[in-house]
């Protein structure tokens, strides 16, 4: 692969995965190409033949290959090779699919989590530390700019001293048992041989876990975990009630659920501290609760309006009012990502401003140790 020419042109992209009947395929193609610095032209769509092929010309690709390790070894070997592969198979082949692009020296970004096992997640951290190439893992809700605002009033300490923190994670889709009707989405997800051994933490629990160390920069110390298996039938949890200790101090809770009534998408977090509390929700996202001590009044800190830290301005795109959403917080991480890819063939140093390897390694060893510390009865584990 020539990268001479790398700022001269958009960068050249391939997919693994989110074929016909996967919704995150085209959320990955989408928030890859919406700033113009790059088009998807590769991928191997499906491990069904004539579902990658139709896949493919659906999205007019230039190149369909059978399997990903056909497609690492030719778009490796090619002069207009792609500069970076996206994941978006199913859990069990995130590893092999990793290791096999960034062998043959191509960039990944990969979709959560980030491994089946935590073993596979320790060897993937070895491997991108000790290659040239870039590993990214999409915990898109990290790309929200009144996230990032929250990130930066903790950081400079506006809260004061972190105390307790609340986030949730609720959802309906799976209060019916889906995966026995042949549904796609749920079929693999409730799958322990595809999906792991987990299913409602591994799916959006690994997304609480991460907003919450990624706003206030205190890992998960500890745990003590209740998940819960409501709906008959299903082999893997679809609800979990998580207690938590930070490290430095605070303690909190992660709630996550899949069968939640009437629950969308809602993700929600709340931070409070010795000098005052943050609130944000996903299905708002561009609001930022800020709520000081005493008599002070609430600020409402409104995206394109009265976001100050620089990281949140950066990765904002529309004027006050419009909304910041899903895709363009997914975008943010593929272009801080793409950034990085241009700075590394320039010989410059990435500047990793989205989640890494280590981030993916923290959130399986969070999958695990819930897991252990529910089938133990709900004892507290170092996580």
């Amino acid at each position: 692969m020539n990268n001479s020419d790398i700022d001269q042109r958009r960068l050249r992209a391939g997919i693994l995965g989110g074929g016909r009947g996967a919704f995150i395929g085209a959320v990955h193609r989408i928030a890859a190409e919406l700033d113009g610095q790059a088009q998807v032209v590769a991928g191997a769509l499906s491990s069904d033949p004539e579902n990658a092929r139709a896949s493919a010309a659906a999205w007019f690709l230039e190149r369909s290959y059978a399997s990903y390790a056909q497609m690492a070894q030719a778009e490796s070997a090619r002069e207009d090779g792609i500069d970076f592969v996206m994941v978006a198979t199913p859990n069990h082949l995130h590893w092999p699919v990793a290791k096999a692009f960034l062998e043959a020296g191509i960039h990944v970004i990969c979709d959560k989590p980030m491994t089946l096992t935590v073993e596979e997640a320790e060897s993937l951290v070895k491997l991108a530390a000790g290659s040239r190439t870039l590993f990214a893992l999409t915990h898109n809700y990290t790309g929200y700019p009144a996230v990032r605002q929250a990130r930066a009033l903790v950081r400079d300490g506006q809260i004061g001293t972190l105390r307790k923190v609340l986030v949730e994670y609720n959802q309906d889709w799976l209060m019916e048992p889906l995966e026995h009707s042949g549904q796609k989405q749920a079929t693999w997800r409730a799958d322990p041989a595809r999906g792991g051994i987990s299913c409602c933490v591994a799916d959006i629990g690994t997304h609480a876990e991460n907003l919450l160390e990624y706003i206030t920069g205190r890992p998960i110390e500890s745990l003590c975990a209740d998940l819960s298996t409501f709906v008959e039938g299903r082999k893997l949890d679809d609800d979990a009630n998580i207690l938590i200790r930070l490290q430095g101090g605070g303690k909190g809770t992660v709630v996550c659920s899949q069968v939640a009534c009437g629950e969308e998408n809602a993700l929600a977090i709340r931070v409070y501290g010795s000098k005052g509390g943050l609130e944000w929700h996903q299905q708002e996202p561009n609001t930022l609760i800020f709520k000081p001590a005493g008599a002070q009044p609430w600020q409402l800190l409104r995206c394109g309006r009265n976001l100050s830290a620089p990281e949140a301005t950066a990765a904002t795109r529309t004027p006050a009012g419009h909304p910041e959403g899903y895709l363009e917080a997914f975008a943010v991480i593929y272009k801080d990502f793409i950034a990085d890819v241009r700075r590394l063939a320039r010989g410059e140093a990435p500047m990793r401003n989205y989640p890494s390897a280590a981030d993916g390694l923290r959130g399986l060893k969070f999958i695990a140790r819930c897991v252990e510390s529910s089938a133990q009865g709900s004892i507290w584990l170092k996580h």
